[in-house]
């Protein structure tokens, strides 16, 4: 059944604004929550991969703050310094923690490792819902957000406690009198093994299993994070994995590249043909083409530094027009 939350008239023009695989980067997300006014949208969504992956230490020593990011080492910084050097962190996606020598001698365990990068993106989630709410609450947009392959399970509580926030992994949802929408941020199998990967045969059966519970007589949005195989979507360095280790495939000293997508996305695609399809997944594929009648998009992302590479899609009857914007 599709979950209904108010109508529009058939005739009105649907405009969303899509962006995904914002890692965790402050700026990019504030960005998001800016450009549901900025270019009048009716809808604001990500598409997955919400958290961040690396945590930073900082060290707090008599003398200041002490810490080791990017290329540059920090010493003796000052609070006003040190909080410059946390936005700037945050910025770009990465999480920050700050303790004592001792105290950060704990994260040479790998479960110590582990609990606080959790708690940390667990946390920036909670504030992200937070300023959503406060930005959001009243405006009449509405704020789609399914997490990713790369997102754990314990960020899914406090994007489903939000009023403001909707939650739409694996749900069927309308959008208006004339669209809905369908959407999972599950991925197929990758070397990196991420806590949202299924088999392709598991992933075309949750696909299947949403378009079965669509409504014939609304035109469907699909939001899959992972993009159709074999198409200018899923462009990415191929790799191997040599003794356990992760490498790229060179040739002529330069990266091979290769097709990352899902053959289950693509098979859902070709059979079910919604009117947009909206991907992410693969950074560095920014690209739109058309597989049958559906119109396929991945906006990229640039999000390590804190550039907001997005698409506004306009649905209008059976059309669709798109425009990729940065910000």
């Amino acid at each position: 059944m599709v979950l209904l939350k108010r109508s529009r008239s058939r005739s009105a023009r649907t405009k969303i604004f899509f962006a995904t695989d914002i890692h965790g980067s402050d700026r990019c997300f504030r960005k998001f929550l800016n450009a549901a006014k900025h270019y009048q949208v009716d809808h604001i969504i990500i598409g997955g991969d919400l958290t961040g992956k690396v945590v930073v230490p900082i060290e707090r020593r008599s003398s200041g703050y002490a810490a080791d990011y990017g290329d540059r080492h920090y010493l003796d910084m000052s609070e006003d310094e040190c909080r410059e050097l946390k936005k700037l962190i945050r910025d770009r996606g990465s999480y920050y923690v700050v303790g004592t020598h001792d105290e950060l001698l704990e994260l040479a365990d790998p479960t110590t490792t582990e609990e606080t990068f959790r708690r940390a993106a667990q946390e920036s989630v909670a504030e992200w819902v937070r300023l959503s709410e406060e930005r959001l609450r009243g405006s009449g947009i509405r704020c789609f957000i399914t997490p990713g392959n790369d997102d754990y399970p314990e960020i899914e509580d406090v994007l489903k406690d939000s009023d403001v926030v909707e939650f739409v992994e694996g749900q069927v949802i309308a959008l208006d009198d004339t669209y809905q929408m369908l959407t999972t941020g599950y991925a197929n199998e990758t070397p990196w093994h991420s806590p949202r990967e299924l088999p392709e045969e598991e992933l075309a059966a949750r696909i299947d299993g949403m378009f079965a519970k669509t409504a014939p007589d609304l035109r469907t949005l699909a939001v899959l994070h992972v993009p159709p195989y074999n198409s200018t979507l899923d462009q990415a360095p191929a790799v191997e994995v040599v003794n356990g280790e992760i490498r790229v495939k060179m040739s002529a000293g330069s990266p091979m590249m290769a097709g990352a997508g899902s053959t289950a996305v693509r098979t859902a695609i070709e059979r079910y043909q919604p009117l947009v399809s909206l991907h992410g997944h693969i950074h560095e594929s920014r690209s739109a083409e058309r597989i049958g009648r559906t119109l396929c998009i991945n906006p990229g992302s640039q999000y390590s530094s804190g550039v907001l590479t997005s698409v506004i899609v306009s649905l209008s009857g059976d059309g669709a027009q798109y425009q990729f914007v940065n910000g």
